[in-house]
């Protein structure tokens, strides 16, 4: 009998997870949500307690890299409200992970991945088509994980349209939301004529007199989690919700914050073939030669002085206002200043000409440059990253792997990755500020440029950084919890 019972458990079917996101890496992508989709599934794999797949469009925009090895699984209609939509089905199994991709050339052949008049029915086609697949399939996952607004009508079919159907009744879901800004709000109109929904759903997606997808996946989910501990806490309030934080407070009970990880096999200074020297935390001496061939190649002068970085979008919520007001004060010090990214003119503008000032201490490179941005990662020795809220970021993180200290204000994923340096307990990653305030960013920052000074004390925090754990399998740790609870 108890042999019986060995083999019985052998041949248990393997739990499952699907996730539908909008992109992934290397495939399609503009950001973090692709660098996540990309990675946390590969992480999950792994573990090999649970079958994951991944769905995204077929864009136009699909890496030529990859687009040969897909396979053409097959073909089938989308009913969304009054249409009747083809529908492509691709597969390909890429690191441990089955990804699917669905095409549709009327809505997904089209230069970029969003910005368009019809998102919403766009997006709409996705989720409707991510669940029609499943029945295609014969794959009926135990858990949908479903990632901000482009896949947050997936949650609400399942929950609605699909709610007593076979195969789909017993589907469990989990919807995240990697930034509360970008919510999905339509006109009630597109309810019945686009989304396909009847007027018994509006109210619970209802929200200041519109569709809003992205509540009503977080009502109708069965958890819903955010990027980082700190953000979940912090959506709870006006100034980082965007408007939703009485609905975030409703489905607090069902909430849960999970720090992203990075792939620490892509950002990685013993193996990253675009920068000048390759390096370890027990031989930093390639670090040294990043630093003297970023000066060389920027044209700024090779000395022993900290090189503070910034790579981000130049707007106001990113921080570079509280720069803008100190850059003086800071560019007094015997620093260089190192500034890579693209944004609103106002700080373009402003930059290049602080560049033109301070032309021995100062270089604005007005870009989306990925190159150059490996080699600030390593090449610099100070990350400045004082975003007003975060709900994650990776670039800290990104830093960190690179011995770059980062230099970070308290919230969101910043306060939960970064620890501050402490010269009595000599311990910490990096240097941290509180308040969103210029002079105590100034503060913070010159203390990293003091400390910078004893290069005993220096070394030892570059070591501490590139050794903190980024990686994507504590996160997976914590996601299996969650699905394992919702099963």
């Amino acid at each position: 009998m108890a042999n019986n019972t060995k083999k019985e458990v052998s041949i248990q079917k393997k739990k499952s997870v699907l996730f539908i996101a909008s992109e992934a890496n290397p495939f399609a992508g503009t950001g973090g949500l692709a660098d996540v989709i990309g990675s946390l599934p590969k992480a999950l794999a792994k573990s090999r307690s649970y079958d994951v797949r991944v769905v995204i469009p077929l864009y136009k925009d699909f890496s030529s890299l990859h687009r040969d090895k897909l396979h053409f699984v097959g073909n089938f209609n989308v009913e969304l409200s009054w249409r009747n939509q083809y529908c492509g089905l691709f597969e390909y199994k890429y690191e441990g992970v089955k990804f699917y991709f669905l095409d549709n050339e009327y809505y997904f052949k089209r230069d970029g991945l969003y910005g368009f008049y019809d998102d919403g029915e766009r997006f709409a086609f996705f989720s409707k088509a991510s669940l029609t697949m499943m029945r295609y399939l014969d794959f009926y996952p135990d858990i949908v994980h479903a990632h901000d607004w482009q896949s947050a009508l997936s949650v609400i079919y399942l929950k609605t349209l699909y709610k007593n159907e076979y195969g789909y009744d017993k589907i469990k879901t989990m919807f995240t939301i990697h930034n509360i800004e970008y919510q999905g709000k339509y006109d009630r109109f597109l309810l019945g004529d686009v989304f396909g929904l009847s007027d018994d759903n509006y109210n619970a997606l209802e929200y200041d007199n519109c569709v809003n997808l992205l509540k009503g996946a977080m009502v109708y989910s069965d958890v819903v989690s955010t990027v980082s501990p700190t953000y979940a806490e912090e959506i709870k309030y006006d100034y980082f919700s965007h408007g939703l934080s009485p609905i975030v407070n409703e489905v607090s009970y069902k909430t849960v914050g999970i720090l992203n990880g990075i792939d620490q096999t892509v950002y990685n200074p013993e193996t990253d073939e675009r920068l000048f020297a390759n390096y370890t935390s027990e031989d930093l001496s390639g670090k040294k030669i990043c630093k003297k061939e970023l000066q060389k190649m920027l044209g700024l002068p090779e000395k022993d002085v900290p090189i503070i970085a910034m790579i981000t979008r130049l707007v106001g919520h990113k921080g570079v206002d509280l720069l803008k007001c100190v850059v003086d004060d800071v560019l007094s010090e015997k620093v260089q200043l190192i500034i890579l990214g693209k944004g609103e003119k106002q700080y373009e503008d402003f930059f290049k000409k602080v560049q033109d000032e301070y032309s021995t201490k100062c270089r604005a490179v007005i870009a989306y440059n990925k190159d150059l941005s490996s080699k600030i990662y390593s090449g610099a020795d100070i990350f400045l990253m004082p975003s007003k809220s975060e709900p994650c970021g990776l670039s800290q993180m990104i830093a960190a792997r690179y011995g770059t200290v980062p230099v970070v204000r308290k919230t969101g994923g910043l306060a939960d990755s970064i620890s501050p340096y402490n010269l009595e307990r000599k311990d910490g990653n990096g240097f941290r500020f509180e308040t969103y305030n210029a002079h105590e960013m100034l503060y913070v920052l010159k203390d990293a440029v003091f400390t910078y000074s004893d290069k005993k004390v220096w070394n030892k925090l570059m070591v501490t950084a590139m050794k903190t754990d980024f990686s994507w399998r504590k996160s997976a740790k914590e996601y299996i919890k969650v699905y394992d609870k919702l099963i």
